[in-house]
């Protein structure tokens, strides 16, 4: 306790780093931030930016980079990105901004990047996929993992995915994100010896369109596989990087 206040003192650690030490978690005005999940988890918190206003995600991307030297937000908007790169550009200049479709991650320039030796593959049955898997790929990037992304496999044409088989099954992990009757990640499921986790998409037309049906047929899969919720790619990605941890663990 004496040396986390002669740090604050001194200016060598701010109070919301303080905080974090002996809470795990800082309070500001846009809410808590779990800092210490990453230690107690082994997955960082994540800012779900959708229904926060600019200053609130801002905010919470600063306390973030502050407490644990990157911030991974999903969700995100036009607006949240604009007045985030303002933001940041005067509290952290230096910082690195990676962008994929709706979700960011943000690094300090002394953050040190982990690394795990192991493979993630993230395919998409097509285009419209793609967000929810660029959500998944961030994570995975987050966590030092090597990504192979190959996109636009869908089962409509059986052999581009047929093609791919040879990659898929060189994965440690594979995530497979489809939408319409979700029938990419079954198929995947049954060609490959590892471990796959499907992300139903909310796409199609009409009754089942919403994801549903990618839902229900991943539940129903005849080939073994996990599943987690509709458009849920970080929680896919959070999934993959635990199995991606244990696997590189056990090669060391």
């Amino acid at each position: 306790m004496r040396e986390l206040l002669k740090a604050v003192a001194d200016g060598s650690l701010s109070p919301a780093e303080a905080e974090a030490e002996l809470r795990g978690y800082v309070t500001g005005d846009a809410g808590r931030f779990d800092a210490a999940r990453d230690q107690r988890r082994g997955i960082p918190e994540a800012i779900f930016a959708e229904g926060k206003s600019d200053a609130q995600v801002a905010a919470l991307a600063e306390t973030a980079l502050e407490t644990t030297g990157r911030a991974l937000l999903t969700r995100v908007s036009e607006s949240h990105v604009e007045v985030l790169e303002t933001h940041l550009a005067d509290a952290f200049p230096d910082a690195a901004i990676d962008r994929r479709s709706t979700t960011v991650r943000v690094t300090a320039a002394d953050y040190e990047h982990p690394s795990l030796d192991a493979t993630v593959a993230i395919a998409t049955g097509g285009t419209v996929d793609g967000p929810v898997a660029d959500e998944a790929e961030l994570v995975c990037v987050d966590a030092g993992t090597t990504v192979d992304r190959i996109d636009d496999i869908g089962v409509a044409a059986l052999d581009r995915t047929l093609d791919q088989a040879a990659r898929l099954r060189e994965a440690d992990v594979v995530i497979v994100a489809a939408g319409r009757e979700g029938a990419l990640p079954t198929v995947v499921a049954g060609l490959v010896d590892t471990p796959v986790i499907g992300v139903p998409v909310a796409s199609g037309y009409g009754h089942g369109g919403d994801g549903e049906a990618a839902l229900a047929g991943l539940l129903q899969s005849c080939t073994v596989l996990s599943v987690v919720n509709i458009d849920a790619g970080f929680v896919a990605g959070a999934q993959a990087v635990l199995i991606a941890r244990a696997i590189d663990a056990a090669r060391d």
